[in-house]
């Protein structure tokens, strides 16, 4: 039953990892990836449906992202999405590919981008620990119940923690990863 639980537990804090990965996507770099446009949806006969369903995204250079819609009738669609979003891209359109220039990170962009990538961090870091509680409780609960002994309950707390220290340090980890990426000019 012990086990039970930390497997739930270690998956739940896999899944706010991957989380975290997916947020720390959408912060963007200098560089262009494809995965900046991920949270982008377009209107496509009346549903939004995500950009990379409706174009193929490519990298033309370094700091250039090419976006060629499968229908040309999308190109004003995928343009207005782009400008609705708040990644302050300008999409410049030439014939049915569209081209989105990633403008060089000032300062103060770099600041405030470490500032969400750290708020995101920390978040992460809350769920893991929210997780840990819950379980935790949990284990409390099979003591009172007399399903466990007091060992069982101060070594699965042991474990438990453990398992805590290893996902923390891995956010730990993906923060300085992409504090480095955003500091590199």
């Amino acid at each position: 039953m012990l086990n039970d639980l930390k497997k739930d537990a270690e998956s739940r804090m896999d899944k706010a990892l991957d989380a975290l990965k997916n947020n720390f996507n959408k912060i963007r770099t200098g560089r262009a990836h494809p995965s900046i446009l991920d949270g982008i949806y377009v209107s496509y006969y009346g549903a939004d449906t995500p950009l990379n369903q409706l174009a193929n995204i490519g990298m033309e250079d370094a700091r250039t992202l090419t976006i060629s819609p499968w229908e040309k009738t999308l190109v004003p669609e995928i343009e207005k999405a782009i400008m609705k979003s708040d990644l302050g891209l300008n999409p410049s359109t030439n014939g049915g590919l569209i081209r989105l220039p990633m403008p060089a990170l000032t300062e103060e962009t770099r600041k405030n981008y470490i500032k969400q990538a750290r708020a995101e961090a920390e978040h992460a870091r809350v769920s893991v620990r929210n997780i840990r509680r819950d379980v935790l409780s949990d284990v409390k609960a099979l003591l009172k119940e007399k399903e466990i002994t007091e060992d069982d309950e101060h070594r699965a707390q042991d474990e438990i923690q453990k398992i805590t220290d290893k996902y923390i340090a891995q956010i730990d980890k993906f923060l300085s990863a992409k504090e480095e990426d955003l500091m590199e000019i």
